[in-house]
C-alpha cells in the first residue's frame, strides 16, 4: 500500500476540527485521540473509568480493522485521563485488551477533555510488518 488511507468514525468533531479517526501511510498507522462515545454520539458509560477505557479501545480496534491492521500491530498508546487516581480501572481495560501483546504506553493526567463527562482519551500508533 503506497497510498494514504483515512477512516472516519462520524464523531461530531471530525468535520469541525478537521481530522480523521485514523490514517495509514504505507506500514504506519496513527489513530487520533479517541473518547468513549456511543453510536448516537453520547458519552458511553458515564462515570465508569473502566467502561470508558474499554469503549475507546473498541473504537480504535474498529478503525484498525478498516485499515487492514489489528490490535497486536499497535506499538504505542497514550492514555490521557482526567483523574489519575483511577489508573487501575483505566489500566485494567488496557491490559485486558492487549493481553499478550502489550504496547509501550503512557498515562497522563490532564485538566479536562472536550466534554467533562469523558474520563479518558486514547491515542494509538501502529506499525505493520506487511
Amino acid at each position: 500500500m503506497n497510498q494514504t488511507k483515512r477512516v472516519f468514525s462520524g464523531a461530531p468533531w471530525e468535520k469541525t476540527v478537521g481530522y480523521c479517526r485514523a490514517i495509514r501511510k504505507e506500514n504506519t498507522i496513527a489513530v487520533t485521540g479517541t473518547v468513549a462515545i456511543d453510536e448516537k454520539g453520547m458519552i458511553f458509560a458515564p462515570g465508569d473509568a473502566y467502561g470508558q477505557a474499554k469503549r475507546c479501545l473498541q473504537i480504535i480496534e474498529k478503525a484498525l480493522l478498516e485499515l487492514d491492521a489489528k490490535p497486536s500491530d499497535i506499538m504505542r498508546t497514550r492514555l490521557f485521563v482526567t483523574d489519575i487516581k483511577r489508573w487501575q480501572d483505566f489500566g485494567r481495560a488496557h491490559a485486558e485488551f492487549f493481553g499478550d501483546f502489550p504496547p509501550a504506553t503512557s498515562m497522563i493526567e490532564v485538566k479536562s477533555l472536550i466534554d467533562p463527562g469523558f474520563l479518558i482519551e486514547i491515542e494509538a500508533d501502529a506499525l505493520l510488518a506487511h
